[in-house]
């Protein structure tokens, strides 16, 4: 088992990432607008902040799902899946 098996994502992850389209919109349109730069760094930033809260909630979510099936099934590979949770959580930085 590893962690991408039959990922189910919820309204709520569907709607951080609406929201992030959102906000890379909005900076694009500050940019296409000649906004201060200050501004643009700011959104950009919100942006970036947003999409890694979202990449932890999607990796969080998922473990908990494969833990405990791995829990269930007696499998022996809850070890295994946090090092990749870990992996995953260390590689978005």
């Amino acid at each position: 088992m590893e962690l991408d098996t039959q990922t189910i994502y919820d309204k709520a992850v569907i709607n951080r990432i609406k929201r992030l389209q959102g906000q890379i919109n909005g900076a694009l349109r500050m940019i296409e607008e000649g906004k201060d730069c200050k501004d643009v760094v700011m959104q950009l930033s919100a942006a970036k902040s947003a999409l890694n809260r979202t990449m932890n909630v999607i990796v969080s979510d998922n473990l908990v799902h494969c833990v405990l099936e791995s829990v269930a099934n007696n499998d022996g590979k809850t070890d295994e899946l946090v090092k990749q949770a870990v992996e995953l959580l260390n590689k978005s930085r």
